[in-house]
């Protein structure tokens, strides 16, 4: 993680109980819904772009028809590459 070896993580682990003592659980607590605040506000962003590139891409192609959710769930799945079926020479 991060490149730390074992040793490094157990230097953090002291310095972090030598400076927040007690406090740490509340620390970590605080940290953890920062992280999640700043992930959410990610995926928010990240579904605004995808939004606006659907629609300039629906205004380029001159298709004015909006789409779904369901839609929407489809376009982000990933399909599998079929091959064609062998067909033996006639």
């Amino acid at each position: 993680m991060f490149g730390l070896g074992p040793f490094e993580m157990v230097v953090i682990g002291v310095i972090a109980v030598l400076l927040f003592g007690s406090n740490l659980p509340n620390v970590a607590r605080k940290l953890g819904g920062s992280y999640r605040e700043f992930r959410r506000g990610l995926t928010d962003v990240q579904q605004q772009f995808k939004a606006a590139e659907r629609e300039a891409k629906n205004t380029f192609l001159g298709d004015d028809t909006q789409t779904s959710s369901f839609d929407e769930e489809l376009e982000d799945e990933v399909e599998e590459p079929v091959a064609p079926k062998f067909k033996p020479p006639a």
